[in-house]
């Protein structure tokens, strides 16, 4: 949507395609209907169609895109949808925030950064794939000087990245895994959530500033601005 992270239209720049922005709507969500018009239009001018990126926790404002309308759309026009939640996806480690992945069942691959709010220092990103030969197929590049005898028996990243080589950041996430635990990493979000509330809850007193996209608040992020201001 118009509300994307820039890395999509970065991605869009390697690949060489082009790259149409839907228009989410008032609360910068995009929905399935919007996506569907797009297709019509792109297919009339001779255009394919075949890529999608939906976001949970959109940058600006914290926005959901409606994944179950999108994912539907994507589903009947043989559409890849890929979802950002790079910053939002740590929160679904709470069982009171995973109502927000309704309609996840759609993706055919999903990415959150554990570096934005689960305590790992950067980068660190996690992809989870629906058929991960999709990406093995499309990556595959397999010389003799490359080839060594635990092929067969543990996964070969090389095949899932454009670099041959990769660093270890696995590592880093398991530290932290070890460390805290997951009901050490649900209290720092959950802490987190709270400071929000109670910020939110000084802008509502403070008669100077309203707080504007209040629905962003649910996760941490509050946006506010001067009354009466543009």
């Amino acid at each position: 949507s118009d509300q994307a992270h820039s890395s999509v239209d970065k991605a869009a720049l390697i690949v060489g395609c082009r790259l149409r922005k839907i228009v989410s709507d008032s609360d910068c969500v995009m929905h399935g209907e919007q996506v569907e018009a797009a297709i019509v239009e792109d297919r009339a001018q001779g255009l394919i169609p075949f890529f999608l990126v939906g976001t949970l926790g959109t940058t600006p404002t914290c926005a959901f895109d409606d994944l179950v309308t999108v994912g539907r759309v994507c589903e009947k026009e043989h559409i890849w949808m890929h979802i950002d939640a790079a910053y939002a996806g740590n929160a679904f480690i709470c069982p009171e925030y995973q109502h927000l992945l309704n309609g996840i069942e759609y993706a055919e691959s999903f990415d959150f950064n554990p570096h934005k709010w689960m305590l790992v220092n950067f980068d660190c990103s996690a992809m989870y794939l629906k058929d991960r030969t999709h990406f093995i197929d499309a990556f595959n590049v397999d010389p003799l000087y490359l080839k060594h005898s635990f092929q067969s028996s543990a996964p070969d990243y090389r095949h899932w990245q454009i670099p041959l080589g990769r660093r270890f950041r696995s590592l880093k996430l398991w530290f932290v895994f070890r460390a805290f635990g997951l009901d050490g990493l649900r209290s720092y979000i959950r802490k987190h959530i709270q400071l929000g509330e109670h910020f939110t809850k000084l802008i509502n007193k403070d008669e100077r500033f309203e707080v504007v996209f209040p629905a962003a608040t649910q996760l941490g992020l509050i946006c506010f601005r001067l009354k009466n201001s543009p």
